[in-house]
Formats: C-alpha cells, structure tokens, sequence
C-alpha cells in the first residue's frame, strides 16, 4: 500500500489535523527563520549585497542587428 493510500484511509479529522500542523510548522520556520538568522549571525551586510550584485548578476549585452 502506498503512502497516499494510507493517508486517503485516515478518517478525515485525522487528515485535517495533519495538514494543519504541518501548516503550522512551515509557518513558524517561516516567522522564525529570520530571528535565528539573526541570533546566529547569518544576515547580510551591506558589502555582501554589494558583492551578490556585481558578481552574481547576469549581465545583459544589447547587440545591434543589421536588417536584411
């Protein structure tokens, strides 16, 4: 029996208190990633986004094309 299979087999309060609490679980880390971020250290400066911007960015070239 695959997986969904036994998930489709649970009553519906089941399933409905499952989907709710792994909704509430991405919203916490969702809330919380930025305050742990910022406990450990992990958030950008403003020479890093000076950095991602020069070096990580496609740069676009324009070519002028002849018409035939």
């Amino acid at each position: 029996m695959s997986l969904w299979d036994s998930y489709r087999n649970l009553s519906p309060r089941t399933r409905l208190f499952i989907g709710g609490g792994v909704m509430a679980y991405a919203a916490f880390g969702l809330l919380a990633s930025d305050q742990i971020e910022r406990f450990l250290g992990w958030t950008a400066t403003d020479e890093d986004r000076k950095r991602l911007r020069e070096e990580q960015l496609p740069r676009v070239s324009v070519i002028d094309r002849r018409e035939k």
